[in-house]
């Protein structure tokens, strides 16, 4: 599972199917709907969240208005209503390790949304839930390296 803190709009449609898929997972286990994945590391930011089923909705919001500037067919109805929710920080070494995964990935997976995301490397843009805040990669990130 990876919940990516970039904007979505860095992802492939194979990254952005994948991550609409996970979200929706990540949001199941926040929910308790499932027995799998209850200790992934990537929720971390969401249970750590005072409200961590809002964020999760409001995190997969973003992730849909995406897929519809992209005219994808995601389904809504999966969704909560919008609330407002405080935003979850991410460090900006964080951030950047994201940026440099995704692109290993893509640089052969799509070359051209590679090329693309270089081009703006210099302005990476968090995902929109997302506040960027000093600091090196989380202690989960390191530890599953």
């Amino acid at each position: 599972m990876r919940l990516w803190s970039l904007h979505p709009s860095y992802l492939d449609a194979k990254g952005l199917v994948a991550l609409w898929r996970e979200g929706l997972l990540a949001k199941a286990v926040l929910n308790g709907q499932t027995k799998g994945y209850k200790n992934h590391p990537q929720l971390e930011r969401f249970k750590s969240h005072p409200e961590p089923k809002t964020a999760i909705n409001i995190y997969l919001w973003n992730v849909v208005d995406e897929a519809d500037r992209r005219d994808y067919n995601f389904n809504r109805t999966k969704l909560d209503p919008k609330l407002a929710c405080v935003k979850i920080p991410v460090s900006g070494g964080q951030l950047a390790y994201e940026f440099e995964h995704l692109q290993a990935k893509l640089k052969t997976r799509d070359p051209k949304w590679y090329k693309l995301n270089q081009s703006r490397k210099f302005e990476i843009l968090p995902h929109p839930l997302i506040t960027v805040t000093a600091g090196d990669i989380a202690e989960w990130e390191r530890q599953s390296r």
